[in-house]
């Protein structure tokens, strides 16, 4: 419709190469603004998207506290993931407890279950289960550095610039899992 009302008219060129001159010259006018004027949207756009992702949480715990990843950095962060079917996971959990009520320096535990659920659903296995470790309430939202793991149990170290330092894959025990973290704060 803008191109039928508005280009089109102006590209109706007379004999006189003067009005064609003049018309070009409004063609390249109109061409030129609505350029400015898409590429000004897409700008708004893109800064409105940023400025969203800037006031973003990376993730949030069940218990309702938000946390972006910049606010780790210098720090060291364990993330597990568990899932209800995963025996050897269950059986690690009261390791993982302990781990947390002993945290080395400078480090956090947060727990994620496997399969997304609801938090209903999420608080009444983490009660069943009786996890003492913060969970994440896991959604589309959810920004891990890492990928979710093809096997569990899944333990990922996050290093203090805030990316995955170690992987360790199957049961762990508290005592392990300090060992692994003293030694690589030491490297």
């Amino acid at each position: 419709m803008f191109w039928q009302y508005y280009i089109f008219p102006l590209l109706q060129l007379d004999n006189s190469i003067g009005d064609r001159a003049n018309k070009m010259s409004t063609v390249l006018r109109y061409t030129v603004f609505g350029g400015v004027v898409l590429l000004a949207i897409i700008a708004g756009w893109q800064t409105n998207v940023a400025l969203n992702r800037v006031n973003a949480s990376d993730f949030e715990t069940l218990d309702g506290v938000k946390y972006q990843w910049k606010s780790f950095e210098g720090q060291w962060v364990v993330i597990n993931y568990f899932a209800p079917w995963c025996a050897p996971c269950l059986r690690e959990m009261p390791e993982l407890a302990k781990f947390s009520q002993n945290l080395p320096e400078n480090t956090h535990i947060f727990a994620v279950n496997y399969d997304r659920q609801t938090k209903t659903a999420l608080k009444e296995m983490v009660t069943k289960f009786d996890i003492k470790v913060p969970v994440v309430f896991a959604n589309e939202g959810t920004r891990m550095p890492m990928e979710k793991p093809q096997y569990l149990p899944a333990t990922f170290i996050v290093g203090p610039e805030g990316t995955v330092v170690d992987t360790i894959m199957g049961e762990i025990t508290q005592e392990a899992l300090t060992r692994r973290l003293v030694s690589l704060k030491t490297l």
